[in-house]
């Protein structure tokens, strides 16, 4: 069975749309959703530097915009025939146009207001977030309540990332949970997945009130719990209270392990993702999609593991 998941905020590099630029037709799509969202799309993917591209109000349309064009790249996601989609905090909204809930228009729409929201409330503190590379969890997560930091992301493989205040994430620098090896700041600019974000998910809300969601056609695995979710309305409210609740990315692989996955493809940038699913779920081939000089070595993929049990 084939998992296809999107990436969350910090996997962006500068260019990195560049090469699907070049593709048929990506050009013209990408133009569109631009002028729908009122952002340049084209000039952020492939001009800006990456300070630029670290706003959180750019990063998260550019993110969604990425992963919706390299899935189309790939085939009709009835030819890819995902047995379940998921994607990565932000990368949540690219995998429910996956999965149906949303059309492309409706998802970068959301995402542009998500972005913007969470952009705001990250400027009232100064804050960060910093991934734990090693240690055990169960001590870490203790260690940094300690430190007044939220687990904000739990992603399996021994890896944690750590939310909070700029202050509190420079004690942690100096004082790290037994075990863990590096603590690494992540290229965002606010502690997102924490109370921090909570006047964000107000504005969320309103905004989702215009949308009309479908239910999910292939299974959607949420970042709140790792559950498959299969009413569309309960995926739209899941992506409005997410925002300010850690996510569970160590449970979405406990998810596709029991729903029996035998291949991951994650959509452009990809890297992070695959990198998590090596460590947790050994066995299982995983793919990323960088840039189109993949897609041939991806749709091998989708033919030998698309659509098994």
């Amino acid at each position: 069975m084939l998992v296809l998941v999107a990436p969350g905020q910090g996997a962006q590099t500068p260019g990195f749309l560049t090469d699907w630029l070049a593709l048929p037709g990506a050009a013209d799509r990408v133009a569109a959703w631009s002028d729908a969202i009122g952002l340049d799309l084209a000039h952020y993917g492939t001009k800006a530097d990456a300070d630029e591209i670290r706003d959180t109000a750019v990063a998260q349309p550019l993110l969604v915009a990425a992963g919706i064009l390299s899935a189309a790249a790939l085939g009709d996601m009835s030819e890819i025939a995902p047995g379940a989609v998921a994607g990565h905090s932000v990368g949540e909204i690219t995998a429910a146009t996956f999965a149906g809930v949303l059309d492309d228009t409706a998802a970068l729409t959301l995402v542009r207001r998500r972005g913007l929201a969470m952009a705001e409330a990250a400027a009232v503190t100064g804050s960060g977030m910093s991934a734990l590379l090693g240690g055990d969890p169960e001590v870490s997560v203790a260690h940094l309540e300690k430190l007044g930091l939220t687990p904000a992301n739990v992603n399996g493989a021994g890896q944690i990332v750590a939310a909070g205040t700029l202050e509190q994430l420079a004690a942690l620098n100096e004082d790290k949970p037994e075990g863990v090896r590096k603590v690494v700041p992540l290229k965002v600019a606010g502690a997102f997945h924490t109370h921090h974000m909570a006047p964000a998910v107000d504005t969320l809300a309103e905004a989702a009130k215009a949308l009309t969601p479908a239910d999910p056609k292939v299974t959607y695995v949420s970042n709140k719990d790792g559950a498959a979710v299969a009413s569309g309305t309960e995926v739209l409210e899941r992506l409005v209270g997410q925002v300010a609740n850690p996510v569970r990315w160590d449970r979405c692989m406990e998810t596709f392990k029991e729903l029996g996955v035998t291949a991951l493809i994650e959509v452009c940038p990809g890297g992070t993702l695959t990198g998590l699913a090596k460590r947790a779920l050994p066995g299982v081939r995983t793919l990323a999609l960088k840039t189109p000089a993949d897609l041939d070595a991806a749709r091998e993929l989708v033919a030998e593991h698309a659509q098994q049990a």
